[in-house]
């Protein structure tokens, strides 16, 4: 199911028929190198992954993260949206793009395109976690708008990553409704 489209891209709903994609993006040397190795070696295991994560996410949020496609061609290039992870206090946004199609601009087009769902989606914060030496993210999140908070420590005995936000206004219908009161920005 499409979520979003932007010039470039098309933004949609996982299916287990990604899993051939999501294999190759969860082996990707920047994938193991700045996010993890997650043990996924088989299409099988690709489409439990999909199943268990983001199709199961979806389902019981109403967002999680989408493949992310070239429009005109339909290649499948990465994936971005908003996760509701069991160590974070928030929802954040994730992405990762497959080798060829990083510093393009892509990531960032996605990753705007997706914190602009979070309003609609009742969030008036999104949060976002990078490692500290993955300099790509750090500067793609703070041109977002994402504000540097502190380092967490997710894992014991990891080295932590970097912990962003950014807040968005509410309406003051929302505002009354949510017991807290607006934040300063949006970008």
């Amino acid at each position: 199911m499409e979520i979003l489209a932007t010039p470039r891209l098309r933004l949609r709903t996982a299916d287990p028929g990604d899993a051939d994609f999501y294999l190759a993006l969860v082996n990707d040397p920047g994938f193991l190198e700045h996010i993890g190795d997650r043990g996924i070696r088989t299409r099988d295991d690709a489409v439990q992954a999909l199943l268990d994560g983001p199709i199961a996410m979806h389902a019981a949020h109403g967002h999680s993260l989408y493949v992310v496609e070239l429009k005109g061609s339909g290649t499948l290039i990465g994936m971005c949206g908003l996760i509701k992870r069991e160590t974070l206090d928030g929802v954040d946004i994730g992405y990762a793009y497959l080798a060829p199609y990083c510093g393009r601009g892509y990531a960032y087009e996605a990753g705007m395109a997706v914190l602009g769902l979070a309003p609609a989606l009742g969030l008036p914060r999104v949060l976002a976690i990078t490692s500290p030496g993955n300099v790509a993210s750090n500067g793609l999140l703070c041109k977002m708008g994402m504000r540097f908070e502190r380092v967490v420590h997710l894992v014991p005995g990891g080295t932590g990553s970097n912990l962003y936000s950014l807040d968005f206004e509410q309406p003051a219908s929302r505002r009354a409704t949510a017991g807290s009161s607006p934040t300063e920005r949006t970008r």
